[in-house]
């Protein structure tokens, strides 16, 4: 896991799903309410900070999870998402990725 105190926080990171190769990227962004969060580059789908959650895929208008990080609960989270293995639910499915900063 990368260390965030020893360099500048990360402007992009890569959600690589691992059935398939797939992968979506995300910049910093500024939300709608003004809150700084990671926003994917070809849609308005996002990670945020959740107060009490975390770390999430979500909606800033909503508490509904999409994503979240495997191995880390929520008072684990720190400034930026963890790298590492996130899941994911759409409907029925689920999905594996890593994150990975670039």
């Amino acid at each position: 896991m990368m260390d965030t105190n020893l360099r500048p926080a990360p402007r992009a990171f890569e959600l690589r799903r691992q059935s398939d190769d797939l992968v979506y990227r995300f910049e910093r962004c500024t939300g709608p309410s003004g809150h700084a969060g990671f926003k994917r580059t070809d849609g308005d789908h996002w990670i945020i900070r959740h107060e009490l959650l975390g770390w999430i895929a979500g909606d800033w208008g909503s508490d509904e999870v999409f994503g979240r990080p495997w191995d880390l609960l929520a008072v684990q989270s720190g400034e930026v998402p963890p790298e590492g293995i996130w899941v994911s639910r759409k409907g029925p499915k689920s999905y594996v990725y890593e994150l990975v900063y670039l």
